[in-house]
């Protein structure tokens, strides 16, 4: 089993920054794709940012790009979202999630493990 852990959610002005980490414990692997996705309420859960094991390939969804980035440490089995200028509209809860080896998408159907999520509250 894999253990995902996020931190780094609060509160934040619109236009604002913050960096989201996941921490995998566990039989943990370097090799898995990692994937950021999120929901606001009332909504479904929607897919935000993955990227591969090498960090070679990253996507993004339309809504985030330019605004987000995202970034893993295979030493300390941590994956980043950085996200800049922030708005309203990025007010979720936001889950980190890990596919299984040499594996990434954008669907929440190729991801094994989930974390418990952290709130993101943007405020206008």
């Amino acid at each position: 089993q894999v253990q995902l852990v996020e931190s780094g959610g609060g509160l934040v002005q619109a236009g604002g920054s913050l960096r989201l980490s996941c921490a995998a414990s566990g039989r943990t692997r370097s090799t898995s794709g990692m994937g950021w996705f999120r929901q606001a309420p009332g909504k479904e859960r929607e897919f935000v940012a993955a990227i591969s094991w090498r960090a070679s390939d990253t996507y993004y969804a339309d809504s985030v790009k330019g605004r987000f980035t995202i970034s893993r440490d295979n030493a300390k089995n941590t994956v980043y979202l950085q996200m800049n200028s922030l708005k309203p509209g990025d007010t979720a809860v936001y889950y980190c999630a890990a596919t299984q080896p040499y594996r990434l998408g954008t669907s929440q159907s190729e991801y094994d493990y989930w974390g418990q999520g952290t709130q993101v509250t943007v405020s206008s």
